[in-house]
């Protein structure tokens, strides 16, 4: 995994409202961490969204604990 999982988080204000997005794939983290919380599997989400990868499904996690958290 990337030494800082964030680096795959991007935001750009004319790519979804500026909602933050994974490697510019217009693939919110918004929606990952929903389909997590609805107990959608990470290989789940990979079959759906066969272009992303398992470390962008952690990204998405750690961007929500770093939001959380205040970092």
């Amino acid at each position: 995994m990337n030494a800082d999982p964030l680096n795959r988080i991007t935001a750009r204000p004319d790519v979804f409202g500026g909602k933050p997005i994974i490697r510019d794939m217009r693939v919110s983290v918004e929606l990952i961490l929903s389909l997590l919380t609805q107990g959608v599997t990470p290989d789940d989400i990979i079959d759906d969204y066969p272009d992303l990868e398992l470390d962008d499904i952690r990204a998405c996690t750690a961007y929500a604990h770093a939001v959380i958290a205040g970092d």
